[in-house]
């Protein structure tokens, strides 16, 4: 059954060096668990090291405030609009010059989800999603950035995306094979619906629907657009739609600036990832 984490309920584990961490979901939650997702904060000038186990992936995004992060190649600034990709034994520093909240995705065996990641191992890469291809759904209103999939972060142990619902907007009824899902809200307010049962999720809610639950989500009215990323592990599965057309996106040709987006991505549909995605 889908599982809903308010991260506002979930203690804090102090890191030291002015860094928390909220737990919001390992093996303890499931002990079938191939994901481990965490939500840390960091006041100003606090820091906080992340390490890659050595056939894991980690995916960070700062969800709020500004950082640096020191890497092996050198210090990125980062801002709420930046995602990372930590490959294999990667060692990085995060460190805060405003309070910030970051999301880290850790995939601890990537090599079990794609065994081909052995062979290639990705590179540590840092993403602007504000600059990545905006994508309109052909059904309804909701709009797409990916995130995370083979051609941006070399790996398909995991995929990541962001989903905008604009008020009052819903999605078909389907559920996937081969994967867990998540989805964790950023912003607005609605209904996921979990093997047709109604669950209410807002900002700061983490969802978790196993391998094979159906499921959909209506935003709310007069609460600005509902906004989430979704996640997959691993990042190669089968979708199947319940009484509805599979789901279909278009490109805009723009970024969520409206400006020229970095990349084209060409229109698709299902859930395999085309390769220009």
């Amino acid at each position: 059954m889908a599982l809903v984490i308010d991260s506002a309920t979930v203690a804090d584990e102090d890191l030291g060096s002015g860094a928390s961490k909220r737990r919001l979901f390992d093996a303890t939650i499931d002990k079938s668990a191939r994901t481990i997702v965490d939500r840390i904060a960091l006041t100003a000038n606090g820091s906080v090291r992340l390490k890659v186990p050595s056939k894991g992936v980690t995916y960070v995004q700062v969800l709020s405030g500004s950082v640096s992060l020191k890497a092996p190649d050198g210090v990125h600034g980062l801002e709420d609009r930046h995602v990372v990709f930590l490959p294999p034994d990667t060692e990085v520093t995060v460190r805060a010059s405003t309070r910030a909240t970051l999301l880290v995705c850790e995939v601890p065996d990537a090599v079990a989800l794609d065994p081909e990641y052995a062979k290639h191992p990705a590179e540590f890469r840092v993403i602007d999603w504000q600059d990545e291809p905006l994508l309109d759904s052909v059904h309804d209103a909701r709009k797409r950035i990916y995130l995370a999939t083979p051609k941006l972060f070399g790996s398909k142990a995991i995929k990541a995306e962001m989903i905008i619902y604009p008020p009052v907007t819903s999605g078909a009824n389907h559920y996937h094979e081969g994967a867990d899902h998540f989805m964790y809200f950023t912003a607005g307010s609605g209904t996921a619906f979990a093997n047709e049962q109604p669950v209410r999720v807002k900002e700061g809610d983490l969802i978790y629907f196993p391998d094979g639950e159906r499921h959909y989500l209506t935003s709310d009215d007069g609460n600005g657009d509902m906004i989430f990323v979704e996640f997959f592990t691993p990042g190669n599965y089968e979708t199947v739609w319940v009484n509805a057309k599979a789901c279909s996106w278009a490109p805009t040709g723009k970024n969520i600036r409206g400006e020229t987006a970095s990349r084209e991505i060409k229109a698709h549909s299902g859930s395999l990832v085309p390769e220009d995605v």
